[in-house]
């Protein structure tokens, strides 16, 4: 039997107009199925973008929690019209499925398709000298340099510490979780230690509890404590529930004291460890993530039960606290030796009163004057 020199079964070769004998590749029978179905899938992707399926977020939350940025950065980011859904331009306010083709410049949003996998929380002591941005015109460095990578993320950064300011900084990958963490109504408070230069007196203490008016509106801290310090070196503990630009040193500002060194010791739950150098990371086990989430639901469904009421009996024991701090105060004041201030019209550079009459003529206090030619320098 002669061999087919194509590996054709019998019937296969066909004869062309010539009558010539031709190798011929016989069409596969499920191409046309195969289109068929590819047309189905296109006109059911159709259907889904118009009428979606399953529950939809909103396009900022979703941007977020892939750990592109927090909600208020991709809002800004959805309005400069480079995010799409399903190829339309978005808008804010819009919400996308599970379903839906997310992408920001052309590059697919990779959605977190496991939610048990949780957020991941890194903990930061920021040395005084960096700057809490990705990218700085000004070449300063910044803190983003020294955190490990986030595979199919990146890194948010829970609030922000100026360039001068050291101490605890949060990163998560869960921009859900930042939003939760920075925004004002959930009364996350913020500690600091904070040396000056000087000394508060009671009256700036009691107005730096009860509230000084800065540029952005009313502020205050809700707790103050005097830490002691002696001159130039004076330290205090505060606590802030909101994180505005540059907000302690210009509370300090307002009643005309200047604040030397800055850090922050602690973020709601969380402590900046003693034993974390400057520059260094320390990452929460899922475990610890976990329970810290689990503190925060419990916080706000506490405060949520409490209510209007809850919120007053807090203030009330924030001013009590504030009352208690400035008789304290006061009583310090008044324990102070007081100094007797002397002018100079009473006396001269010695220390001497004028109104002695003492004859300081034979008093050396500076040099004789000498007289001479002067030298080649100009000099006497």
């Amino acid at each position: 039997m002669k061999k087919n020199p194509w590996n054709r079964p019998e019937g296969a070769n066909r004869q062309n107009a010539e009558g010539r004998r031709t190798p011929f590749r016989a069409p596969l029978k499920k191409t046309a199925e195969k289109k068929a179905n590819a047309a189905r899938e296109i006109i059911e992707m159709a259907r889904r973008a118009k009428t979606p399926e399953g529950p939809t977020e909103k396009l900022q939350k979703i941007l977020a929690d892939a750990g592109l940025g927090s909600r208020r950065e991709m809002e800004r980011l959805i309005e400069s019209g480079v995010v799409t859904v399903n190829g339309l331009t978005a808008k804010l306010g819009d919400r996308a499925a599970p379903t839906d083709a997310v992408r920001v410049e052309g590059r697919l949003v990779r959605r977190p398709v496991a939610a048990s996998a949780g957020p991941r929380l890194l903990i930061y002591h920021k040395p005084a000298g960096e700057i809490v941005s990705r990218e700085d015109p000004e070449g300063r460095p910044t803190v983003f340099d020294h955190l490990p990578r986030v595979s199919g993320g990146r890194w948010v950064a829970v609030g922000r510490l100026d360039f001068n300011t050291e101490g605890l900084l949060l990163f998560t990958t869960s921009g859900t979780l930042a939003n939760r963490l920075m925004h004002p109504r959930y009364e996350i408070e913020r500690e600091y230690a904070v040396r000056t230069a000087g000394e508060l007196d009671a009256e700036a203490m009691l107005a730096l509890t009860e509230g000084v008016e800065l540029e952005d509106g009313p502020a205050k801290f809700t707790t103050l404590t005097d830490e002691g310090g002696q001159g130039l070196n004076h330290w205090y503990r505060v606590t802030l529930s909101e994180g505005r630009n540059r907000e302690v040193r210009r509370l300090f500002e307002a009643v005309n004291l200047t604040v030397s060194r800055l850090i922050r010791v602690r973020y709601g739950d969380i402590h900046l460890p003693k034993n974390l150098p400057r520059g260094k990371t320390a990452e929460l086990s899922p475990e610890e993530v976990a329970r810290f989430v689990a503190d925060l639901d419990r916080r706000d469904a506490a405060l949520a039960k409490e209510g209007p009421d809850g919120a007053e009996r807090r203030r009330m024991e924030r001013e009590e606290a504030a009352l208690r701090m400035l008789e304290k105060a006061r009583a310090r004041d008044a324990a102070k030796p007081k100094r007797e201030s002397r002018r100079f019209s009473e006396g001269d550079r010695t220390g001497v009163p004028f109104r002695e009459k003492r004859d300081l003529s034979d008093r050396p206090t500076q040099g004789a004057r000498r007289r001479g030619p002067r030298s080649e320098g100009g000099r006497r």
